[in-house]
């Protein structure tokens, strides 16, 4: 639909003259508004367009980089031109310029374009969180789900908080019900020592009794026969909750006692809140399969009718279990965070809603939702202006928070392999060992690292890097992906260590796919082209041309940098899995096709990163793979049994086409395997059992042996 607005406006600019970048502007607003017949020019406190249908106001227009400075993946911002109308529901959301490399270069732009679809009419009350959770609340519920982009994540979640930022920085300033007033802060100087007794009596603890009556008359069904219910009898209530504000200390230090408190208040940052909930019942507010450090799709807290997501986190809630006059294990206990940027004012009327989602098998479900409202005592808070907003938490400290385990899997991966290198004549006496070692280590980096954690590094990261260099370093780019910053911190290391091989030869998913072609090829039995070494020398220096050609184009354009960068084929057959237009899949195919004759044709010849890495790779603090006198005078085995022709004839090993595959190593430390050993043990052999000499007195023995 963009592409086609924009073609018709190119049309109208060939026929009428040049289209002004306002009138482009005004005709996408007019998109989000189809009502609208008056569009005012921008505003300067906030920078907003007023859209009207006649003296009606409709709602605003802006554009995001007035609100929000959040880089892409690839290092630059995602405009956005966003609707939003009076009741703060997005009217929609348009993609003004982007340079996000998985859309120009990779998926296509129009599944961007389908993305930011979902936002219309999406009310920006209740938080709107990218991706699918199992037994998640619909809209009406803790939170708003929009489907993500498959292999796209990053950019969709920036995307995200980009709509989000923005479109709340205007409902604040613009609409009734999202402007800040004056907020509360808790009194640190007023505290009271106070028993659970007391604590209640004061409504400091709010206690809340949902029955079975009021849930079955609110889903029409009796709750017999659902399958998430903790406790059965009919006497039991559903859900029993006792639920605090913990940041004033007649309340937090009360529940938690002094440890537990002063610990609470480092964990929290600047402007962050903290709610303890304790439930009990049929239906406690998280189920059985929640997991810490997640926000539950059970419970929200309200406030003018918005919804404030909470976030678990994942604190120690002993000191306050002993209040409670039941057993440990009958009782669910979490302290949940409330985000700055919610502006919860604790001073003023809330609510606690539990989302009720019941199921009776895979098809049959009921859902209802209820609310507890609660004012809390006004004498224990300061009541000031609004301050300025604290900063969310960061993006890339979210996807760090949300990929740990697959970083922490990638980190033990890199520690083995790093350990498997640092003891490597040890390990390689175990030729068969080592190689099933190896062989496992590279199905793991195809199909975890690459696969699946889309951990594919690329020369586009380093242009990436070269430009952020060159313009203004910002590590928080990087730190986007942390699959891919674990890999390149450790790639960058080991270069200056081990050179580039560790690398090539054991964490490129692409590599490890080429090197499971070989499997193939031997297995099957296709005949390797012997490639003349001259001609093999002179090929290798094809990757390095490209390379030089690639680097000063990224300083020209990125957009065509990236477009030349598709000489990898990795996007195609690791981040897309081959899912993309034929002549991307055909190059592909062929290069991986050449493999099943040449030895990982792609490494020795073509590959840019490869280059890049080797010329770093030359900074190598050591020369590690050990070779003997024997070594290309005369031995040649180890330069035969080298798949990759990194080891000339003379036995010196060439670094910047060396794999570190360490079959050389095994070779060496197996005296099955070496020749200069196997002939040396053949040596020592005759020298421990010399020949006989015949003489003349053993003749006639000789003669009668015969």
């Amino acid at each position: 639909m963009i592409a086609r607005v924009r073609l018709l406006l190119l049309l109208i600019g060939l026929l009428a003259g040049p289209v002004t970048f306002a009138q482009t502007l005004e005709a996408e607003i007019q998109q989000l508004f189809p009502k609208a017949t008056r569009i005012e020019p921008k505003q300067d406190d906030p920078p907003v367009h007023a859209v009207y249908q006649l003296d009606e106001l409709l709602g605003y227009a802006f554009e995001s980089t007035d609100y929000s400075s959040l880089q892409g993946f690839s290092g630059k911002p995602i405009r956005l031109l966003i609707g939003l109308d009076t009741a703060g529901v997005l009217a929609g959301v348009k993609v003004l310029e982007h340079h996000e490399p998985v859309f120009l270069h990779g998926l296509g732009e129009q599944s961007l374009f389908d993305f930011v679809d979902q936002y219309r009419h999406k009310s920006i009350g209740t938080p709107i969180v990218v991706g699918s959770e199992k037994g998640a609340a619909g809209e009406g519920g803790s939170v708003t789900r929009i489907d993500g982009v498959s292999k796209a994540t990053v950019s969709v979640v920036i995307l995200n908080e980009t709509v989000l930022l923005s479109a709340l920085s205007v409902a604040r300033k613009q609409l009734d019900g999202f402007a800040s007033g004056p907020l509360a802060s808790a009194r640190t100087d007023l505290y009271e020592p106070l028993d659970w007794q007391g604590l209640l009596e004061r409504g400091y603890v709010q206690h809340w009794t949902l029955s079975r009556d009021e849930v079955e008359r609110a889903i029409g069904q009796p709750l017999d026969g659902f399958q998430n219910l903790s406790l059965d009898g009919d006497e039991a209530s559903f859900s029993d909750i006792h639920f605090a504000y913990l940041n004033a200390p007649s309340i937090g230090r009360n529940l938690l006692g002094e440890a537990g408190f002063a610990r609470l208040n480092e964990e929290l940052k600047v402007g962050e809140q903290a709610l303890l909930v304790l439930s009990s019942g049929m239906y406690r507010h998280v189920p059985d399969d929640f997991v810490p450090a997640t926000a539950p799709s059970r419970l929200v807290l309200m406030q003018h009718d918005r919804a404030i997501e909470l976030h678990d986190m994942n604190f120690n809630n002993g000191a306050v279990m002993e209040w409670l006059d039941v057993p440990a294990g009958d009782v669910e206990a979490n302290v949940f965070r409330i985000k700055a940027h919610n502006a919860f004012n604790p001073a003023e009327p809330a609510g606690l809603r539990l989302n009720v989602d019941l199921q009776r098998n895979h098809l049959v479900r009921s859902d209802a939702a209820f609310t507890r409202d609660f004012q809390l005592d006004r004498d224990l808070f300061e009541i000031q202006s609004a301050p300025d907003e604290a900063e969310p938490i960061p993006i890339w400290l979210r996807m760090w928070q949300e990929r740990w385990w697959q970083v922490a899997l990638v980190v033990l991966a890199l520690a083995a392999l790093t350990w498997t290198f640092l003891r490597q004549h040890r390990i390689s006496r175990h030729s068969r060992s080592f190689h099933l070692f190896r062989a496992g280590f590279l199905v793991f980096t195809l199909v975890f690292i690459g696969l699946y954690a889309q951990g594919q590094l690329s020369v586009v990261n380093i242009f990436t890097l070269l430009l952020a260099l060159w313009h203004g370093f910002d590590i928080r780019v990087f730190l986007m992906d942390p699959v891919i910053f674990t890999l390149w911190s450790f790639t960058f290391v080991s270069l200056f260590l081990w050179g580039r091989g560790l690398f090539c030869g054991w964490l490129c998913p692409f590599g490890a796919l080429q090197e499971m072609l070989g499997w193939v090829a031997k297995r099957a039995h296709i005949r390797q082209w012997k490639i003349p070494d001259p001609l093999h020398r002179r090929l290798q220096w094809l990757k390095y041309v490209i390379l030089i050609a690639l680097v000063p184009v990224a300083f020209h354009s990125l957009t065509l940098a990236e477009r030349l960068a598709e000489v990898e084929p990795f996007k195609t057959s690791i981040t897309l899995f081959f899912v993309r237009a034929w002549p991307f899949v055909l190059y592909a195919v062929a290069l991986l096709g050449l493999g099943l004759f040449v030895h990982k044709f792609y490494c020795r010849y073509i590959c840019p990163l490869g280059a890049g890495l080797a010329i770093l790779g030359r900074l190598r603090l050591f020369s590690w793979l050990t070779r003997i006198e024997a070594c290309g005078q005369p031995c040649q085995h180890c330069k035969h049994q080298c798949e990759i022709g990194a080891i000339r004839r003379d036995g010196r090993i060439d670094y910047d086409e060396c794999i570190q595959c360490l079959a050389c190593i095994v070779i060496l430390n197996n005296e099955d395997q070496c020749a200069a050993s196997i002939s040396a043990r053949k040596k020592a052999g005759k020298a421990a059992h010399p020949p006989l000499i015949a003489t003349d007195a053993m003749a006639p023995v000789a003669m009668r042996r015969r």
